[in-house]
């Protein structure tokens, strides 16, 4: 599948032909440096390692740093492989940027880590409700989660109970996002809708 890596710059909005608003999320794409080819011949199925991001080097185990030296490239941040990646053949050290995978109107998927919230209670996590009023001594229950099992039988707490706990901070893909702009100048691309991740988080787009 075609993809490139990419950086979440934020969210903005643009008109369309018919004059509506739309919201859009700004990706800087690329560019992405071709750091390992895999073959049928060598790995049993076909794929390009991608990276993207500037990292340094003193942070960079050494090993990592040589593997990217057969790339005639720097340390970097993110490494990606895309498997069955089927545009024009592209070698090792070879750079792909955002015009040469997406144009406008294209579906795409994209790949991210949500915000993190922390340890969040029922109501903000699951959606509960609380108990409702406020009458019959219920003034402190309202987002109190409730009975949560049975004390003689099964005298145990089912697994997947919703309960508090930590909240975010998970890799979601949203699918069949439409790629509204395309500035290859800048490495810039504008999906329509919103993408999980915070402004800088990396993300992973995969063209449909």
């Amino acid at each position: 599948m075609n993809g490139l890596i990419g950086k979440k710059i934020g969210m903005t909005s643009i008109y369309d032909k018919a004059g509506r608003n739309v919201a859009c999320t700004v990706i800087e794409a690329g560019p992405c440096v071709v750091t390992q080819v895999k073959t049928d011949d060598t790995d049993g199925y076909t794929s390009f390692q991608l990276s993207f991001g500037e990292a340094k080097a003193k942070n960079t185990p050494k090993p990592l740093i040589g593997h990217f030296a057969k790339a005639n490239t720097g340390p970097k941040r993110k490494v990606v492989e895309f498997r069955d990646f089927n545009i024009v053949q592209k070698s090792l050290g070879d750079v792909l940027t955002v015009s040469d995978v997406f144009n406008e109107g294209d579906k795409v998927h994209a790949v991210g880590i949500t915000k993190g919230k922390g340890f969040q209670g029922v109501v903000k996590r699951h959606g509960f409700h609380g108990v409702g009023g406020q009458t019959h001594g219920q003034h402190n229950r309202l987002r109190a989660p409730g009975s949560i099992g049975a004390s003689s039988f099964p005298s145990k707490v089912f697994k997947g109970m919703r309960m508090a706990g930590r909240d975010g901070g998970d890799r979601v893909k949203v699918k069949n996002l439409e790629v509204v702009k395309v500035l290859p100048e800048q490495n810039l691309m504008l999906i329509k809708g919103a993408i999980p991740g915070h402004k800088g988080a990396y993300v992973i787009i995969e063209k449909k």
